[in-house]
């Protein structure tokens, strides 16, 4: 008797998508390892898991839902037990009209499905899931809002938070989990008078996501103090600590930031990013030209090179990519860090510790005994700093820092705010980079985009030619028409008639006019190039990046961006 799936099997050949020699050779397996037909064809790699469960979908006339791009209520898991769904392998999505919504992994067991109906009492509408998607779903919906309900009239410091088995630390995990998968930078927990309110930072903005009650936020915290070694007894006082977590076989750190507020205490959770994360300039952005420039001057032996930007515009990434470009065992690499964020193999790394004395300045002046050929500061925040980190790239070393400027023209008034004389600056600076990040356009869900006359005016594209993009909203980008970013740069390098006007103490629109003169192009050059290549859009470009009064569009767009109407 043909089984359900020899029906799929059946079906996937006449399609061409398998062989008969291969469905043969994925019989004998299954026999030996006691599997199904499917499961030894996705072992094989003949089909993916997403495969079989599309053409299950097609073969029983069910519809097909990929929970990856789908956000069930994690309150329905109030419905049935945990056991029952696990036991059934299904989980009710949605109730509407007297109608359940249940994705199973296999709706044709009408047993299972009579189950759901009479604990439900309603008539059940089966949708086809992928199993181990579906796992992974009742994994987080009952650790998330169903154990956590079950403690919640447990006293946190009743519960061992170290076996990984108990209701809070798996809700804990859950957490962390997701915002890994999420790609997220930051996760925030914050109670109010009624609610826990978990949020992820992605690509840049804040997320709402359900999770644990308001009553399991008392043992949340104990967790991640547990986690990070911090003080379970205080609960008025910040306290900043640092973990590592296991998460599908690579570890992956965090930073934790706890503050008390008057409704009890809000954790932020940086998620720290390995140095195996940083690839190339190509990958974060750079123009070609930019690419090329940059990387010539990174090969200099001696100088000063800046990252200006705001706080999260991605100035650590660049400069860690320059320092993984740079990273050999012939030079000495030490970089200067409060934190350090991304950890990379044979660069000796240095934590900033204020409270015993070691500030960037003491820290750099011990690390110029050390022999360095390449010095990263992490931040130049104060004259004492400014100073030496000049005299290092004076004195023989290769100095990679940053401020916190407007744009890269702004960085040389800094550095005499800063106490550092026009001389040191003209013999020290190679260059100044200033970026920004801006959102990619959804890649699943692009459509034609026809920005406004304003927008178009704003940023001279006066080409009737041009075409845009954006993103019309869809489940991989939580609709938000925006998937991952891409940053936006101008390159100011130093050339003899841009030094004439730092020795005279130009201001910063005489430096950027002689920088435009020499070639920079401004950041929202860059930008209103990837709005053209359909990487972002002109709205969100508008949204980060500035054009100053003294920029305007039709003196200083180049070419390519203007076009006679």
């Amino acid at each position: 008797m043909l089984s359900n799936d020899d029906f799929v099997i059946s079906a996937l050949v006449e399609e061409g998508r398998l062989t008969s020699q291969g469905v043969e050779t994925a019989r004998r397996a299954a026999v030996e390892r006691g599997t199904t037909v499917c499961e030894a064809l996705v072992a094989q790699g003949a089909l993916t898991t997403r495969d079989v469960a599309l053409a299950r979908a097609q073969t029983y006339e069910f519809p097909y839902v990929d929970l990856a791009n789908y956000e069930p209520n994690f309150d329905n898991s109030r419905l049935v037990s945990r056991d029952t769904a696990d036991s059934l392998l299904a989980f009710p999505l949605f109730v509407l009209a007297d109608v359940a919504t249940v994705a199973m992994a296999n709706p044709l067991d009408l047993r299972a499905v009579d189950q759901l109906r009479n604990l439900l009492k309603t008539d059940v509408e089966a949708v086809l899931c992928e199993p181990e998607s579906l796992r992974a779903l009742i994994d987080r919906a009952y650790s998330m809002i169903g154990d956590s309900a079950k403690a919640a009239g447990t006293k946190a410091d009743d519960l061992s938070l170290t076996t990984g088995k108990e209701p809070i630390v798996a809700a804990v995990n859950q957490i962390l989990a997701q915002g890994i998968d999420l790609g997220a930078s930051d996760i925030h927990l914050g109670p109010d008078e009624h609610e826990l309110h978990l949020r992820y930072r992605v690509d840049g903005t804040l997320r709402a996501s359900q999770g644990p009650g308001l009553a399991a936020h008392s043992g949340i915290m104990q967790r991640l103090k547990v986690m990070a070694n911090l003080d379970l007894t205080q609960t008025r006082r910040p306290q900043d600590g640092k973990f590592r977590y296991l998460h599908n076989g690579r570890n992956v750190d965090f930073r934790l930031s706890i503050i008390p507020t008057i409704c009890g205490e809000n954790a932020v959770l940086r998620i720290l990013h390995s140095g195996a994360a940083i690839k190339g300039f190509a990958e974060l952005g750079f123009p070609a030209e930019a690419q090329k420039q940059f990387e010539s001057i990174i090969e200099h032996p001696h100088g000063m090179i800046l990252v200006t930007g705001p706080t999260g515009s991605g100035k650590t990434t660049t400069l860690y990519t320059a320092l993984k470009k740079l990273n050999s065992p012939d030079l000495n690499i030490v970089t200067i860090e409060d934190p350090v964020e991304i950890r990379m193999p044979l660069v000796r790394q240095v934590q900033v510790n204020t409270e015993i004395g070691m500030t960037f300045a003491g820290a750099l002046w011990s690390v110029l005994r050390q022999d360095p050929d390449v010095v990263f500061v992490g931040e130049i925040r104060d004259e004492e700093t400014a100073r030496i980190s000049v005299q290092a790239a004076l004195t023989g070393h290769l100095v990679l820092s940053s401020l916190h400027t407007n744009d890269a023209a702004g960085a040389i008034p800094r550095l005499h705010d800063l106490g550092c004389p026009p001389f040191a600056i003209n013999a020290a600076l190679l260059c100044v980079i200033a970026q920004r990040l801006v959102r990619r356009v959804c890649p699943d869900c692009t459509c034609p985009d026809q920005p406004s006359a304003e927008l178009i005016a704003r940023f001279g594209v006066d080409d009737p030619s041009a075409r845009f993009l954006r993103g019309r909203g869809c489940a991989r980008c939580s609709n938000t028409g925006y998937r991952g970013r891409v940053g936006v740069y101008e390159l100011l390098q130093i050339t003899e008639p841009l030094r004439r006007v730092v020795e005279n103490k130009g201001s910063i629109d005489a430096i950027q006019s002689q920088a435009l003169a020499d070639g920079m192009r401004l950041m929202w050059h860059d930008g209103v190039s990837k709005a053209l290549m359909g990487l972002t859009t002109l709205e969100e470009l508008s949204r980060v990046v500035a054009i100053q009064s003294t920029e305007r569009p039709e003196d200083t767009a180049p070419a390519e961006l203007r076009r006679a109407a």
